[in-house]
């Protein structure tokens, strides 16, 4: 209880557990509609689309963390090598891209805007959301790369180093969850793309939803075990 009223106290906690209520109800949606229960399936996707537009609205106010986490970032000189500093700058801009094309396609969808063709700043917001994903999936690939041949130089004999070894392990371990979670998104992501990009357009919303649902599960899973790593 304490631990999950401590999540509910971040930005970042709440976050996690709306996505999960939206995909999973997005997931129900799907399968209860596959079912014939019309009724049932329309409450889950009104639901789904309720926290959806709940994550939407607290995006607005990311736009001030993010410059500041790209201020202390700079051109990512802690970062383990030289490549994955140039992904972090890049993944950077792409993200100072998408946060306001967010939200013109927020002020759009609430009918603040109105534009001639919205259709092409779905796209845009799409484009660059995949994009962030993907670059962030290269990025821990390379992360476990390195951690794997740092693992390597560690003596396994004497205790400090064994215990070194032991931690970098499990930090591993969670950077391999990443990979498999990033890369879900990252399919996810590329299926809001319009038709003829990549697979944009063919996904159901049962694939959708159990992509979405497996991954912010992955994600809760994370967000705990991190907590624990960091206590050890």
């Amino acid at each position: 209880m304490e631990e999950i009223c401590s999540m509910l106290d971040t930005y970042t906690g709440r976050d996690k557990i709306v996505r999960t209520l939206c995909y999973t109800a997005k997931l129900m949606s799907a399968v209860q509609s596959d079912r014939g229960n019309d009724d049932i399936a329309k409450k889950f996707a009104t639901f789904s689309t309720k926290m959806s537009q709940t994550r939407a609205n607290l995006r607005l106010l990311d736009d001030l963390p993010m410059i500041k986490y790209s201020l202390e970032y700079g051109f990512g000189e802690n970062e383990p090598d030289r490549l994955m500093s140039r992904i972090g700058v890049l993944t950077n801009i792409i993200d100072h891209l998408y946060y306001p094309v967010d939200k013109i396609c927020w002020a759009i969808d609430a009918k603040i805007l109105n534009v001639k063709n919205p259709e092409r700043w779905d796209t845009l917001n799409s484009l660059f959301w995949t994009l962030s994903i993907y670059l962030n999936l290269m990025k821990t690939i390379r992360l476990v790369y390195i951690m794997r041949l740092h693992r390597k130089n560690i003596d396994k004999i004497e205790n400090e180093s064994a215990a070194a070894l032991k931690k970098l392990e499990a930090k591993e371990r969670m950077e391999v969850i990443s990979i498999f979670r990033l890369s879900l998104d990252f399919v996810h992501a590329a299926s809001t793309l319009p038709q003829g990009w990549l697979w944009g357009g063919k996904f159901s919303t049962l694939a959708v939803g159990l992509i979405g649902s497996t991954s912010s599960l992955i994600g809760l899973y994370q967000y705990f075990a991190r907590k624990r790593l960091a206590k050890n």
